[in-house]
């Protein structure tokens, strides 16, 4: 709704789980007035018709060097890393919010089975593509970052696009599922 109806002095938008940051002009309207302009919008919430959700499918290979951590990760809940993969492809994910860097979408919620804490201490590089997971979440680093998700594959697939209107492969609200595939399919797609 403030995307559609901006607030004057409204400067950016950062959505998270349960909350809503809002940067806004603080010399030219007090915090007090813009509180009363947005109990108006909750007002009218319920009329607010959200876009339906698109379906996106990222494929992804899994292990050895794409995926470093996939045998500790199964290793430590006690699974095969096939099941693993199984687990981790075989669920719809929502995509909650987009932060950290530009096109690091929070996905979840990640089978019981997979939930598992982030590294102890985070890596200094992780390569762009990088599908990894922390707690009960999962995300595709955009960039090669610092980043401390425990890392089970990687996409070919550009999660942020500079080129595009969105500059994200994914939005707030969509559905994502992950496609195991080879090494092969991989090169092949990385290179189309």
């Amino acid at each position: 709704m403030l995307e559609l109806e901006p607030v004057p002095g409204v400067r950016n938008l950062h959505p998270a789980y349960c909350s809503l940051l809002i940067k806004f002009d603080a010399i030219g309207m007090r915090h007090q007035e813009l509180e009363a302009i947005l109990r108006k919008y909750l007002e009218r919430l319920e009329e607010v018709r959200l876009p339906e959700p698109r379906r996106v499918e990222i494929p992804v290979c899994y292990g050895g060097e794409f995926g470093p951590d996939l045998a500790e990760v199964s290793a430590r809940r006690g699974i095969t890393q096939a099941r693993a993969i199984e687990l981790h492809s075989s669920v719809e994910y929502l995509v909650y919010f987009l932060g950290f860097v530009p096109g690091f979408a929070y996905l979840g919620e990640l089978p019981e089975e997979l939930v598992i804490p982030r590294l102890a201490a985070p890596r200094k590089r992780v390569p762009a593509g990088s599908v990894g997971i922390a707690g009960n979440q999962t995300g595709v680093y955009p960039f090669a970052t610092p980043g401390g998700w425990r890392l089970l594959g990687c996409t070919p697939f550009k999660m942020f696009r500079a080129d595009s209107d969105g500059l994200s492969l994914l939005s707030i609200g969509d559905r994502v599922r992950f496609t195991p595939i080879s090494r092969e399919r991989f090169a092949t797609l990385e290179s189309a």
